[in-house]
């Protein structure tokens, strides 16, 4: 127990603190040195000294007439390597259709100076689907663009057509092209196992509002470049759950420049002028797309 004395000795002691707290500092204040009278010149400022640490620092130098970055478009040809694609009605493979239409419009985009253009493959060879859209991101691509010339049943249909992603297919026929597209990792190594349908809709459904309407926008470029230049199917913009075009938040299409199963539609893609007819309607759809983008950005 506490004395009644060891407690009023305590008291005391806290009562006479703040006197002897006000007595040191009136001691201390009486050896501080007056400041110096401010020059004239220093106005407004008169009295403020720099702080030391920004003595003869400058700023930094202000880059102007600097060129934004150039956007970046990763161009998919279709198949590759071990897996042919479409065969067509004269023994035509879609992976080569598909290459070489990938490299002219590559090099038409290049030579234009407005684009840094990338491909999955430059060569014959395979890559999982996974694996296409894993290079896009890699390369942190503002584009996607899979290139394709499929195959149907009915040997009649002809015409370009271009896709975007959604969780069901706008059709019977586009639900048989995603389900052919989506079935190329069965090429892959026993090692690689391609995502389960489960796994497929949750990357579905992972793909933000603002990527499917940039999907969908430079669809609707497509089809307006294309038409009048290249023959189009009838309601050429559709849509289904194509695995390549399964990124989050890169804008992806995947275009049909024709039907191998179709003598016309293959014959007219061993041509290597209407390949670069092709080319150049991607290309203008490309800028168009593009130009939209900036305009809405300001």
């Amino acid at each position: 127990m506490l004395t009644r004395r060891v407690l009023v000795s305590w008291f005391a002691a806290i009562m006479l603190l703040p006197e002897k707290l006000w007595a040191n500092t009136r001691k201390k204040s009486s050896h501080r040195v007056a400041p110096k009278a401010a020059h004239p010149a220093m106005g407004h400022h008169a009295g403020k000294a720099a702080p030391n640490s920004l003595q003869g620092v400058r700023a930094p130098a202000v880059s102007r007439n600097v060129a934004p970055p150039r956007p970046v478009i990763m161009l998919d040809p279709g198949h590759g390597g071990k897996d042919p694609g479409a065969i067509g009605v004269s023994g035509t493979y879609e992976k080569h259709i598909a290459q070489a239409t990938a490299h002219e419009l590559h090099n038409i985009l290049q030579s234009s100076g407005h684009y840094d253009v990338v491909l999955t493959r430059s060569e014959d060879k395979f890559i999982p689907l996974q694996g296409r859209v894993e290079l896009a991101h890699k390369h942190k691509a503002q584009l996607f663009i899979s290139m394709h010339a499929d195959a149907l049943l009915d040997h009649n249909v002809r015409g370009a057509s271009v896709y975007t992603l959604s969780s069901g297919a706008s059709d019977r026929q586009t639900a048989f092209l995603a389900k052919r597209e989506n079935s190329a990792d069965r090429f892959a190594t026993a090692s690689f196992h391609g995502l389960s349908p489960e796994v497929q809709q949750i990357l579905a459904s992972l793909v933000t509002e603002e990527t499917r309407r940039g999907s969908a926008h430079m669809a609707n470029s497509v089809v307006s470049s294309f038409r009048n230049r290249i023959r189009l199917l009838n309601h050429p913009s559709r849509h289904a759950g194509f695995m390549v075009l399964k990124s989050a938040d890169i804008p992806s299409v995947l275009v049909e420049m024709g039907f191998m199963s179709n003598r016309l539609d293959e014959q007219a893609l061993r041509q290597g002028q209407h390949r670069q007819q092709v080319a150049q309607a991607m290309k203008q759809a490309v800028d168009a797309y593009f130009a939209s983008q900036k305009n809405r950005l300001g």
